[in-house]
């Protein structure tokens, strides 16, 4: 009895190692609607691109049918840097905006850095918001922060506390393929509403850096 007790004992302890040998390594998590969203701008990384306004309200009146620019100037991990040219009568460039889009802890969040042409900051930047929910690999809404709205309060635009951004990117290389910018706000605020779109397909020549870089 007690030699059969052994022999399945040793039996037992080879068996261990097999079943470690056989056990499959943890498949590695599949990437978020968010880090594909912001993988794919980073493939835009250096290369500037053609766009144009195609949202029509009175309150840019004046961007109507002019050239835009936007170049994705800097990219790392965690921060895509996005300066925004518009071009002005006279054959000058508006170089004062830049979007920034940051990996956070909970999401993503965007930024709007506005600069005078000396260099200096406006009194209103650094706004913009996080997002709420994991969105789409193609489209990122962010609502307005709290930093942002003490900051359109203390400068007097209430009007924009409730704004929303939403920034969108469709595959490069596809037919089609744009990136677009857009701002929102409801009707029971005032409607707002502007969005731009840049051709993907036709990368164009790199702007000069935006003011104060």
């Amino acid at each position: 009895m007690n030699k059969r007790i052994s022999i399945r004992a040793a039996a037992l302890l080879l068996c261990i190692p097999l079943a470690a040998c056989d056990s499959s390594p943890n498949p590695a998590p599949k990437p978020s609607p968010q880090d594909l969203f912001f993988d794919r701008l980073g493939l835009l990384c250096g290369k500037a691109y053609a766009g144009i306004l195609v949202s029509d309200q009175k309150a840019d009146a004046e961007m109507t049918g002019k050239p835009m620019i936007m170049h994705v100037a800097s990219c790392d991990q965690k921060e895509i840097q996005i300066p925004f040219h518009i071009a002005e009568d006279g054959g000058n460039w508006d170089r004062s905006r830049t979007w920034s889009i940051t990996r956070t802890t909970e999401g993503l969040r965007l930024k709007h850095r506005h600069r005078h042409e000396d260099g200096s900051l406006d009194s209103v930047t650094n706004y913009g918001g996080n997002t709420i929910g994991q969105g789409t690999s193609e489209r990122q809404e962010f609502p307005v922060d709290a930093e942002s709205i003490a900051s359109f309060r203390a400068n007097g635009l209430d009007q924009s506390v409730t704004n929303i951004w939403a920034v969108e990117i469709t595959p490069p290389g596809q037919s089609g393929a744009q990136f677009a910018y857009e701002l929102r706000r409801p009707e029971s605020a005032d409607g707002r509403y502007f969005r731009v779109e840049f051709d993907l397909s036709k990368p164009v020549v790199p702007p000069p850096p935006p003011w104060g870089d």
